[in-house]
């Protein structure tokens, strides 16, 4: 199924020119049409998908800002990309500034972007999944080494110059997934837990999903906060020496800021972090559950906060930070910080 189907590269392009100055995310959301259609349709220049030809050759071009996103928030960092994993199922690229968790079977089409902006050419690398949406970008900034960027694009072009491209059906979010005869069960084994990553193999051997589980799992493991309690989250950690982790994601890419959140400023629905590497931009208007979260791990309970869109789609995750080495462990702060945020009474529910 081609989800461009309805307008013409040449339609597009005609809608390209009357908007100029929208980003083209917003555009395609408006034409009805998955970004990499627009892209394509622009005649960016096609070039290889593969996470394990495109990391190990971004090393060379030094600092760059590295975007993934989702509907409802976009996580951007600026940093070098190295350290890099690759994996049959998952790969990471593991620093200090550029924290990814990478699946490489979403990466599907790849473009490298020139967009001219009122300070000049901005230049990037895209990659999107089948449906056409974005997995991850990487742009070019002040400091990027560009001959090497340059020669990275050259040697990923993959010479194909259609301007349209064939694109799959956008996967249904699942929706909440659980079973209140296994609570019992839920409890016993999350409890059980040493280690975060055991928690997705939990739900899947019950057959319920995250935000199912979260649900049905009550306190003191989880509990309900009011919507606007992650919007309030953001403002007090702005305002508080204390560092968290950001997980923001999508099917293909999960990206992550270890740090603290320092100038937090809201403009309409958004609530944006604008510190000088690290960028956050989320929609408060999208979030429709927010839920305090407890995990066993041999080092301590890990605690988030974590917010679902009204379809059921995760939009982000917040742990207070603590990680080997750390002369500070910023988990009591997180959960003091928590102790404060509005709950969801049950007449909300």
């Amino acid at each position: 199924m081609a989800l461009d189907a309805k307008l013409t590269p040449n339609a597009i392009r005609h809608h390209v020119a009357e908007n100029s100055k929208m980003r083209a995310r917003d555009l395609a959301d408006q034409l009805g049409i998955a970004e990499a259609a627009l892209v394509a349709a622009k005649g960016a220049r096609r070039i290889t998908a593969a996470p394990d030809a495109i990391m190990p050759a971004l090393t060379a071009c030094g600092p760059v800002m590295g975007l993934t996103r989702n509907r409802s928030v976009v996580h951007e960092k600026v940093g070098v990309y190295e350290n890099y994993h690759p994996g049959d199922h998952a790969a990471l690229v593991l620093t200090a500034d550029i924290d990814l968790r990478i699946f490489q079977s979403h990466w599907v089409h790849g473009f490298a972007v020139t967009t001219e902006t009122d300070s000049g050419p901005r230049h990037s690398l895209q990659v999107f999944d089948a449906a056409g949406d974005a997995i991850h970008k990487v742009f070019s900034r002040d400091g990027t080494n560009m001959g090497a960027f340059e020669a990275m694009i050259g040697n990923l072009a993959t010479g194909e110059t259609s301007d349209s491209i064939e694109l799959s059906a956008r996967a249904a979010v699942e929706t909440a997934k659980a079973d209140v005869n296994k609570a019992d069960i839920l409890r016993k084994e999350w409890n059980r837990m040493t280690d975060t990553h055991q928690f997705m193999r939990l739900t899947s051997k019950l057959k319920m999903n995250r935000l199912g589980a979260y649900r049905i799992a009550g306190a003191p493991l989880v509990k309900a906060l009011a919507p606007w309690a992650l919007n309030d989250a953001l403002i007090a950690l702005g305002q508080v020496d204390a560092e968290v982790l950001v997980f923001v994601g999508n099917r293909g890419c999960i990206q992550i800021h270890t740090g603290p959140l320092n100038a937090v400023k809201s403009m309409g629905p958004w609530q944006n972090v604008m510190d000088p590497d690290f960028n956050l931009h989320l929609r408060t208007d999208h979030v429709a559950e927010v839920w305090a979260v407890e995990k066993p791990t041999k080092r301590g309970f890990a605690i988030s906060i974590e917010a679902f869109d009204q379809h059921g789609a995760l939009i982000l995750q917040m742990f207070g930070r603590r990680k080997e080495n750390d002369v500070v462990d910023h988990t009591a702060a997180f959960r003091n910080l928590i102790d404060t945020l509005p709950t969801l009474h049950s007449e909300d529910a």
